[in-house]
């Protein structure tokens, strides 16, 4: 089975109000400015989504190491770029 995303792989997204059960979401990092992650909701409550890494073999961060993150500031990916177009 391929990966969702692969390193350096181009995304566009959009701010949306809400968030969805399994959608793939970009926000910044909650505890490092300006480094931002890909991640996919598992849950959402009032304005507030739990995110986990679609790897759960690698040691990525996610919700298990830096708790819920708001939906407001998020992005829903829409659109993956293949490595060949960019």
């Amino acid at each position: 089975m391929e990966p969702t995303l692969t390193a350096g792989q181009g995304l566009i997204g959009r701010a949306t109000r809400t968030a969805r059960v399994g959608e793939l979401r970009c926000f910044e990092h909650p505890k490092r400015v300006d480094f931002w992650l890909v991640k996919r909701v598992v849950s959402v409550v009032d304005a507030q989504m739990t995110v986990l890494s679609d790897n759960h073999e690698v040691g990525t961060a996610d919700s298990r190491s830096f708790g819920i993150v708001p939906v407001d500031g998020s992005f829903r990916v829409i659109v993956r770029i293949p490595h060949r177009l960019m």
